[in-house]
């Protein structure tokens, strides 16, 4: 009997709904175009998450495992091992990680949150869970210290308490070390929280407590109290062990370290201040700033380190954090770019009570990891493997890209090998544990990353890795400012001035083009040879909103938009003096004057991305130019096409000439739907009749013009998704003019182009065949085709003018526009025409005979002489619904209102099975999926609530059910949609765990094993056992089992797999059950045997024997 299927059916019920959501009058083609994807194709899942922890606050290392922790402020945990091999996880409770202790060599991690809770994580598993939970409810947890190959961990509070846990169990031990019965007697006054717990390396029953007053007492366990008792009139902040127990070192908050032999309780042996000044006359040195850890190593062939953070004197004021390593007679001070959270020495073995022998520390920086090798001079630092490094200038857009061309990961890299910083220890990494995922995924990802700074970064995110390939900057091109006066004269940001907005990259041609913040554009080629650029071409554009044509007769004309290198609005390149960066308006406005400066000096350009041309925008009469929101560059016909809130231009990148300049409302000639004259008091404005859709939405047209780019901005960029009538609702600052040039009637009434899609298709309905043209989206929902005649290849492009005009074609759809594709007659996703990559830098006798051959590429669509059938169909989302249009006859076949109550900020249109499909995110947090071209819906999840405009500047979907987005300022998470990838990826996730050996314990010796010289070990069991030590007090602490053994994996089950997954541990519990009940059966069999038997010899035994004989 075949099996019903529910998801089916809803799969039938959402198409009948979308059909019957058509447009009335229009039904879909009789011949529906198959559609492969179904709603069992898609399942939403976090996949990995890269970049540095953010907010970091506690570090741990396994020495055995090669196994780093990262523990961050938010209660997340990061695990490193080797590289390409890390894992994240997350607590419930998103409190702050304070400590962390590895059960080492054993698979576990036991961690201790602000909220006062424990956690043993089980790291034997890819995706490591929490085994068992204690919650503290009396007492605040302060340190907490997890003894070499004990069970048995020891947790410090806030009210001087030392409590044991047993890791097993979870549960406390009855012994507890009270406060009052460590210090003396006579002591009147609470020593503080406890900051230090440690066992003396040569004599596990001697626990050394250290409190936050000064106070340090070396508890004997067996005897259950204080041995010695150390006191210091400056704060602790940390201790350390020399490995053969007699000495150990403080470090004070007066930047002093005191070393104190055990035996020796009354004073220290030496006080020392590293960094304080020694006055003339004897005195104590210059108090410094507390020294917030130390660690004390030994090597066996030379001086011990003492390495510590922070001491430094107050006098040192802008010196960067720093961490001191002092070896024998030498102090080496080692100045790092961000404040010191953890340090950790690495070692050779495991056992604090052998020689150490450190060779590397890692130090937890607040924004970075470094790792130092202190087996070289100079103690240099490791290169770090790890991509650790996202956020070196802040991350301000992202772009995803799966399934590219082969031999772009291979360029790419073999550029940015030439990058490389020298200096690096010659060594290993010593991080380096774990074992690779059997990645099955075999097509290259490449993300990019924009910076703050006007640096761009290409990653290699193959097989959920993320490596490096290569780095740019974009502010090479401008002068650099030496002083305040020269500060670039943009008043658009007050700081970073060359910050990226939107990246627009072609994988197949290599055509790279970045807008940043001040309006400029810039063009890069790719080449693998280094070049030197004489004078750098640029193209200034005045791109302004005049509100006075509004009232001119003349823009009831349709413009001709034919190309014109003499106009007002278009300057070429021809002149590099720039004579217009000094001009002004005449009542001494800022007039004509672009954003940055260009460079005037010869530029050398590495292998790599080359700037070609620069565009900007230029400041009309004292008002600073818009943002640019949307951008769109073609290979193939050798156009750029920009927009913002004031209008639209579009470049010819191979004869460096502007071909457009136009405000918005120029588009629409006749046919602008709006009445949008400058009249005043303003009131509420409808839209004339005539358009279909013009009124589907309940925001007015006010609301649905304010733009945020209107807005003074400092490093918040404005976006096509930050153009939200909802944003706007609720934050009025945004619309508060930026010059009092600019009246409010203007701004209300300004429409930005949101989206930009060169195509060749069908630009009218009476269009027998296709041709090449840009299809613009504005806020207003409204799509305008602009029809392109390009002259014919080879030295024609180079000298005719590219012939630009308007087709009268126009589309409405609710809310702004997003996303615009192209599907043929079977359904398949047209992509825009591009070029081959081509070196560009060849010689020029090579380069004739490729310009011969450079023509455009051949389309797909139907020759003229064909008949006028539906051959295509445009894809268009709008941040409230999305729309499927058969061309040439412009029928809206298919339609879906994706929401209603928020708005979709992002839109892509993706290949995953062969097929492809709609995804969108909104700013209420769904992820949803949609057919094409009949828009049923596949997907729909509630994922992440929009908390950060970091979010949706950085959330991007790309091919094979890939998609990102910056989690946090340093992270980068990555999502699939794909139910493939969702099975495939605990094969692909590497394993922290790997069965290793734990070194063999340091030989005693003959002596010491004869004298009892050695470690002296202590049998804890029988210390803090029920049986010695009693029951703990219930309501001290509650234990919380965790979800790390088959509780967890019921509770992630879910769908098909999860059924199966559930009937597999049920038989496998029951199986358990039958074996334990088969056990118990056998063993009450054995003892009923083995009882019948002892009483039958006790019977032959007494059966002779008289009744007194007993």
């Amino acid at each position: 009997m075949k099996k019903f299927n529910i998801r089916k059916v809803l799969d039938g019920l959402t198409a009948a709904a979308a059909s019957s959501s058509s447009q009335p009058g229009q039904r879909p083609p009789d011949t529906d175009i198959p559609e492969s994807l179904c709603s069992e194709h898609f399942q939403l899942c976090k996949t990995v998450r890269h970049g540095f922890p953010y907010q970091p606050s506690a570090m741990a290392f396994d020495p055995v495992q090669k196994i780093l922790a990262i523990g961050t402020q938010t209660g997340s945990l990061r695990l490193f091992g080797r590289p390409g091999v890390e894992c994240y996880c997350q607590h419930d409770s998103a409190a702050g990680v304070i400590q962390l202790q590895f059960l080492v060599n054993e698979g576990a991690l036991v961690s201790a949150l602000a909220d006062d809770t424990l956690h043993l994580w089980n790291l034997r598993q890819k995706r490591p869970a929490i085994l068992h939970s204690l919650k503290f409810n009396k007492e605040r947890i302060t340190f907490c210290h997890l003894p070499f190959q004990s069970k048995w961990l020891y947790v410090g509070t806030e009210r001087g308490n030392v409590h044991i846990v047993n890791v097993e169990s979870f549960t406390l031990s009855g012994y507890v070390i009270m406060w009052n019965k460590a210090i003396e007697l006579s002591s009147k006054t609470h020593p503080g929280l406890i900051v230090h717990i440690s066992d003396n390396p040569m004599d596990e029953g001697k626990l050394l407590i250290g409190f936050e007053s000064g106070t340090l007492v070396l508890w004997d366990l067996k005897s259950k109290k204080g041995e010695y008792r150390y006191s210091y009139d400056e704060a602790i902040h940390s201790v350390a062990w020399h490995h053969e127990g007699k000495q150990f070192v403080c470090s004070h908050s007066d930047g002093s370290l005191t070393i104190w032999n055990v035996k020796s309780p009354i004073k220290p042996a030496h006080i020392i201040t590293p960094h304080g000044k020694l006055p003339k006359d004897g005195k104590k040195p210059e108090p410094c700033k507390p020294i917030l850890k130390v660690e004390y190593r030994t090597c066996k062939s030379g001086d011990p380190f003492i390495i510590f953070s922070g001491g430094l004197s107050y006098d040192t004021v802008g010196r960067r954090p720093c961490l001191t390593v002092m070896h024998g007679k030498s102090t080496a001070v080692l100045e790092m770019d961000y404040p010191i959270v953890d340090f950790l020495t690495l070692c050779e073995t495991p056992y604090p009570s052998d020689f150490q022998e450190p060779y590397a520390v890692v130090v937890l920086l607040e924004k970075d990891l470094v790792v130092v090798d202190l087996g070289q001079n100079g103690y240099p630092i490791f290169e770090n493997p790890y991509p650790l490094d996202i956020h070196e200038s802040p991350v301000t857009c992202c772009e995803y890209f799966a399934d590219c061309p082969v031999d772009l990961i291979p360029a790419l890299y073999s550029v940015g090998a030439k990058q490389k910083r020298q200096g690096y220890s010659k060594k290993e990494w010593p991080i380096n544990g774990g074992n690779w995922g059997l990645g099955t995924q075999s097509y290259p990802e490449i993300i990019i990353t924009g910076h703050a700074d006007g640096s761009l970064k290409f990653w290699d995110a193959s097989a959920i890795t993320l490596q490096v390939l290569y780095k740019m900057k974009t502010s090479k091109v401008f002068e650099k400012s030496r002083n305040k006066e020269e500060k670039p004269n943009t008043d658009i940001v007050d700081e970073d001035p060359y910050a990226i907005q939107i990246i627009t990259w072609c994988p197949e041609s290599r055509m790279l083009c970045v807008a940043g913040v001040s309006a400029h554009v810039i063009v890069y080629k790719f080449s693998r040879q280094e070049v030197t650029t004489e004078t750098i071409q640029m193209l200034e554009i005045r791109l302004h909103y005049e509100i006075n044509d509004l009232e001119s007769p003349d823009t009831e004309q349709v413009p001709s938009l034919v190309t014109s290198c003499q106009g007002p609005n278009s300057q070429t390149a021809n002149s590099q003096s720039h004579p217009s960066t000094s001009s002004s308006s005449s009542d001494g406005l800022r007039d004509n004057v672009p954003c940055l400066k260009i460079k005037s000096t010869p530029l050398k350009q590495g292998a790599g991305y080359q700037a070609e041309v620069v565009i900007q925008l230029v400041w009309v009469n004292g008002e600073p130019p818009q943002q640019i929101s949307s951008l769109a560059v073609n290979s193939s016909y050798g156009l750029l096409v920009f927009g913002n809130c004031n209008g639209i231009a579009m470049v010819d990148y191979i004869q460096k000439t502007v071909l457009l300049n136009l405000g918005t409302i120029e588009l629409y000639g006749s046919n602008d739907p709006y009445q949008r004259q400058p009249k005043s008091p303003r009131k509420t404005r409808q839209a004339s009749g005539g358009l279909c859709d013009i009124n589907e939405g309940s925001t007015t047209l006010d609301d649905r013009c304010k733009s945020p780019t209107s807005a003074k901005m400092s490093r918040k960029l404005s976006l096509p998704t930050e153009l939200k009538p909802d944003l706007d609702v609720r934050d009025n600052s945004f619309s508060r003019s930026r010059s009092s040039s600019v009246t409010s009637i203007d701004k209300e009434s300004r429409e930005a182009i949101t989206a930009l899609h060169f195509c060749e298709t069908y630009t009218r309905k009476a269009d027998t065949c296709t041709s090449p043209c840009l299809w613009v989206g504005t806020t207003l929902g409204t799509v305008l085709v602009i029809v392109l005649n390009l002259p014919p290849g080879g030295e024609q492009r180079l000298t005719q003018p590219v012939i630009v005009s308007p087709s009268g074609t126009i589309l409405r759809l609710k809310g702004a526009i997003l996303r615009m594709a192209f599907l043929d007659t079977t359904g398949s996703l047209i992509n825009p025409a591009h070029e081959p990559w081509r070196e560009p830098n060849v010689p020029e006798e090579k380069d004739d005979k490729d310009k011969c051959r450079k023509l455009r590429p051949v389309s797909v669509s139907p020759s003229s002489s064909q008949e006028i059938n539906e051959t295509q169909y445009a894809v268009i989302c709008s941040e409230k619904q999305a729309k499927v249009i058969s061309l040439p006859s412009q029928n809206c076949i298919y339609k879906h209102n994706i929401t209603e109550t928020s708005f979709v900020l992002r839109a892509d249109i993706v290949g995953l099975n062969g097929s492809i499909c709609l995804a969108c995110f909104c700013a209420n947090g769904h992820i949803m999926t949609f057919s094409l071209p009949s828009l049923r819906p596949l997907l729909d999840v509630n994922y992440l609530p929009l908390t950060d405009m970091r979010i949706a500047r950085t959330f991007c979907f790309t091919n094979n059910g890939q998609a990102l987005y910056l989690v946090s300022p340093t992270e980068i998470q990555r999502i699939t949609y794909s139910q493939g990838t969702c099975e495939n990826l605990q094969e692909m996730l590497g394993e922290l765990f790997t069965p290793v050996e734990t070194p063999e314990a340091p030989n005693r010796g003959f002596f010491k094993g004869l004298f009892g010289g050695g470690a002296q070990s202590l049998d804890r069991e029988e210390l803090f056992g029920e049986s010695a030590a009693g029951k703990p007090s219930r309501s001290l602490a509650q234990h919380i089992p965790g979800t790390g053994g088959i509780e967890g994996v019921k509770g992630a089950a879910s769908g098909v797999a999860g059924e199966l997954a559930r009937a597999r541990i049920a038989l496998d519990e029951r199986g358990q059950k039958l074996s334990e009940l088969e056990e118990r059966t056998a063993a009450m069999l054995y003892s009923a045997d083995t009882f019948s038997k002892h009483a039958h010899e006790m019977m032959l035994k007494c059966k002779d024997k008289k009744w007194y004989q007993f």
